[in-house]
């Protein structure tokens, strides 16, 4: 958990995803997150499994997975879960990045 607190804190543009081991969802989803961020170099992205670190689903108030919180300075701007719709998440991440 420190690890993933440290990591928003040292980054500008900071994004969490949160899975867990046995979610498919979560394995299909984050391979299109990664293709996204492509576009975006100045997020950068930790992986955070719930499994491994139980911590950060009670930190982050995670009550499904897979979970993307977009931080900006230390701040959440973007919450999406579950089912994440690439097209409107791509939408909110140029404009966080342009105003920010």
């Amino acid at each position: 958990m420190e690890e993933v607190q440290s990591f928003i804190k040292n980054h500008h543009f900071a994004l969490v995803y949160i899975s867990r081991i046995n979610c498919s969802v979560c394995h299909a989803v984050l391979p299109q997150v990664q293709n996204l961020l492509a576009d975006f170099p100045e997020i950068q992205m930790i992986k955070a499994d719930a499994d491994q670190i139980p911590t950060v689903a009670g930190e982050f108030s995670v009550f499904t997975v897979p979970a993307i919180l977009l931080f900006v300075n230390g701040k959440e701007m973007i919450r999406k879960a579950r089912f994440v719709v690439m097209g409107e998440l791509e939408h909110q991440l140029r404009q966080i990045v342009t105003n920010y």
